[in-house]
């Protein structure tokens, strides 16, 4: 191979691993970028110590989640740097994919290579600046769409047997997506119907679509069943509290309030607006008859739309399964209309500029906070009512409740789904007499009443006020009992 051959090969690579870098390394270390991925590390760092997901920490993500947590927190050190590191590697292959697959329907080699970059960009504005559980499962999506995007070639070809194969490659990475987040499974639908779509036009016969439909089936459910399998071999009690984590507590949570659901959509939409813009003229400039693998494309795209929706609550980062697909739909247009291209990447720049001038550098606080509590535990476990949870994991502490995650006991919009009386269990955290309580500034309209009235109470009665640190727009406050004499 020449060099400029091999330049050419390795310049795509290497300028998403750059801008990767650029985009997301002002965020390594730091503990407290999102609650969320807090919590899972809690998680995976626990479990080496023999707790069980749903069982002795509950949560309803499912349990491919926490493994990757898990294998984060068994590097040295606090594990924090670790899960970092692998979600942005899993960004720089989701890029990639991007890349490969703008290709494929159609894009120029700068429109494929824009397109790659613009997931990178806007991952961090959606809420995946770390590590988001789409920020991994992304990168499994994307590489079975990738497989099918090469269905129609073999559909012309009338390779049957490759396309089974290939539609059952693209079902198994889809399943294994479902077991990172279950959102994935209206993805994997559109994955294995487009299989069979295909298989039908190569000239595959009823009982052969018949016979190659469960084999997909199979191939995306058989991490889930895995997973089930499993918390089945440890007992009915273990394979009930994962059956209602996973499967049944997400239907009872009450709704949030619609016009809190309107703004956050509103707010998602401005952000993706210029992809979304984008995305809609490349199918403008599209060529008639639409080729295959672009059509394919915009299923995707639909599917990923309706994962989104299903569930209903649109924070932000429930947003991250769109970025790829239109990151993709975009990639055409970059490459035909510069102007466009040009405008969009601008935009997308400030938006991420403006929205990284306004991160607070809340590392420290969140050290320091979980030094104090180790310091002021002595021994025992204290309680994160509101607050960060890695605060459990870099202080070491024990956990007081099952439901470490704060908003499961302290928000409203848990209650009732979590399978417990979520104020009785704060009762019954505080009646062991938590040496620290950590708490926060913040003012909310979503708290749970009955657990809300149970802390204060307490604070009142059994606790003084001996530490604060800023934390984004509020303080993490600091609550010792008042028999108990405050460590520095």
């Amino acid at each position: 191979m020449s060099a400029p051959a091999a330049w050419t090969r390795l310049a795509a690579p290497l300028i998403l691993v750059a801008a990767a870098l650029a985009l997301r390394v002002w965020d390594f270390g730091n503990p407290g970028i999102h609650v969320d991925e807090q919590f899972y590390l809690l998680v995976g760092g626990r479990m080496w110590d023999g707790a069980l997901p749903f069982v002795d920490i509950w949560d309803r993500k499912p349990i491919g989640l926490f493994l990757i947590y898990a294998i984060a927190a068994a590097f040295p050190g606090d594990g924090i740097l670790a899960y970092q590191l692998m979600a942005t590697a899993a960004a720089i292959g989701t890029a990639f994919v991007v890349h490969r697959a703008a290709l494929a329907i159609g894009a120029r080699q700068s429109g494929a290579l824009l397109g790659g970059v613009a997931y990178l960009l806007w991952l961090p504005m959606l809420g995946g600046r770390g590590g988001q559980a789409p920020v991994f499962y992304n990168l499994l999506v994307a590489g079975a769409v990738l497989i099918v995007l090469g269905l129609p070639a073999l559909a012309a070809a009338r390779r049957e047997r490759a396309i089974v194969l290939a539609g059952a490659a693209a079902c198994f990475l889809a399943g294994l997506a479902i077991q990172v987040k279950y959102t994935a499974a209206v993805e994997g639908a559109f994955i294995g119907l487009a299989t069979l779509w295909w298989l039908r036009r190569a000239g595959a016969r009823p009982g052969t679509v018949a016979v190659a439909s469960l084999v997909l089936a199979m191939a995306g459910l058989a991490p889930t069943l895995v997973a089930l399998g499993w918390y089945a071999a440890l007992g009915r009690s273990a394979l009930d509290a994962f059956w209602f984590a996973n499967f049944s507590s997400i239907f009872l949570r009450p709704p949030y309030p619609i016009e809190e659901l309107a703004m956050r959509l509103l707010g998602i939409v401005a952000q993706l607006s210029p992809l979304i813009a984008c995305a809609l003229l490349g199918w403008r400039l599209r060529a008639r008859p639409t080729p295959g693998p672009l059509a394919l494309a915009y299923g995707w795209m639909i599917a990923a739309i309706l994962g989104f929706a299903a569930i209903g609550t649109f924070f932000d980062h429930y947003a991250l399964p769109l970025v790829a697909p239109l990151a993709l739909l975009s990639a055409p247009t970059f490459g035909r209309r510069p102007r466009a291209a040009v405008g969009a990447m601008g935009l997308g720049l400030l938006l991420f500029l403006a929205e990284r001038a306004f991160i607070a550098d809340d590392a420290p606080g969140a050290r320091e906070t979980a030094r104090l509590v180790r310091l002021n535990a002595r021994g025992e476990c204290p309680y994160v009512f509101i607050g960060d949870t890695i605060t459990y994991h870099l202080s070491g502490t024990c956990l007081p409740t099952a439901y470490a995650f704060p908003n499961l006991l302290a928000y409203n919009t848990e209650q009732g789904a979590t399978g417990i009386d979520e104020g009785a269990e704060v009762g019954r955290i505080l009646a062991h007499r938590p040496p620290v309580i950590v708490t926060s500034t913040r003012a909310l309209t979503i708290w749970n009443p009955q657990s809300l009235a149970a802390v204060k109470q307490a604070m009142r009665r059994d606790y003084r006020r001996v530490w604060t640190t800023p934390r984004s727009g509020w303080r993490t406050v600091l609550y010792l009992r008042k028999d108990l004499n405050f460590r520095r």
